[in-house]
């Protein structure tokens, strides 16, 4: 993978790639910061954890923070609470997000010292913010296939990703069930992307590698990342064919680590869906 941007992120997550700004967005949770790169470089600091996003229109993002969740003016880098995301709980701050196909926004909780079980992943959708699963230690891989049928998630702690059925409205149905067991191997689940052809693409923290598997859970094939922390991967660019990584320097001493890479996978990904708020 090359390097695409080198500024070193303690804790990079989050990437977004905006469809119609045509530009890369991600964050930094641990320094508390937005990124992105497209025409320009640009960031923006908080006073709050910040994780993850989806685009709302040109102008605007939905922000996922350890308080709530935010319509953010890209031009301004103002902020307005939607609704509030376990705000009354400083023990806790927002990970791992992603909006689905329907048009919601699915985000993940955890501890802020990753203490067992205590955070959660929620949806919101149309006004309304609902608890989907607690008893979260660490949530990641939250993706979806291109129909809009099937949401997958991790607790990176359990090393497992699960998946689950959506009704017509992106509400899940029915129980989680095992989509990929990863313990066997010793490998931990980070942020996950399904592609068009609905692969799933998992950053696993530690092994330095996005693998990718069918969608019946096989595994195909992984592509070596630079730093051993690799967090989670965005598709994107003109032909949607880039995959980004964002990764993590926190606890690590490399040359890159933190940095966020891209590579032309050789496969098209699903434009990041937009936010209906």
């Amino acid at each position: 993978m090359d390097v695409f941007a080198t500024h070193p992120c303690i804790l990079g997550e989050g990437p977004l790639w905006h469809p119609r700004r045509k530009a890369l967005f991600w964050f930094d949770i641990l320094g508390k910061t937005l990124h992105c790169k497209g025409a320009t470089r640009l960031s923006w600091s908080f006073d709050e954890y910040v994780s993850a996003a989806g685009w709302v229109d040109a102008d605007t993002l939905l922000i996922a923070s350890a308080s709530g969740l935010w319509r953010f003016d890209i031009a301004s880098g103002g902020r307005d609470l939607v609704v509030p995301l376990e705000a009354d709980d400083t023990t806790t701050r927002s990970n791992d997000g992603r909006a689905d196909p329907q048009g919601g926004f699915w985000i993940g909780t955890m501890g802020v010292k990753a203490e067992a079980h205590a955070g959660a992943i929620y949806r919101y959708y149309r006004g309304e913010l609902r608890q989907l699963f607690d008893r979260i230690t660490i949530s990641n891989a939250i993706c979806f296939t291109p129909d809009g049928d099937t949401a997958y998630f991790a607790d990176t702690f359990s090393q497992r990703i699960h998946k689950v059925a959506l009704d017509a409205d992106g509400w899940p149905k029915g129980e989680p069930e095992v989509f990929v067991d990863l313990r066997a191997d010793g490998l931990n689940p980070d942020g996950a992307v399904v592609d068009a052809d609905g692969n799933l693409w998992n950053a696993q923290w530690g092994a330095g590698r996005v693998a990718c598997y069918g969608s019946d859970g096989s595994f195909k094939h992984s592509i070596s990342v630079p730093a051993s922390q690799a967090a989670c991967p965005a598709f994107g660019g003109a032909t949607g064919t880039t995959l980004f990584v964002t990764s993590a320097a926190h606890g690590v001493n490399e040359a890159q680590g933190g940095m966020t890479f891209s590579m032309d996978a050789g496969v098209k990904g699903q434009q990041e869906h937009q936010v209906i708020l």
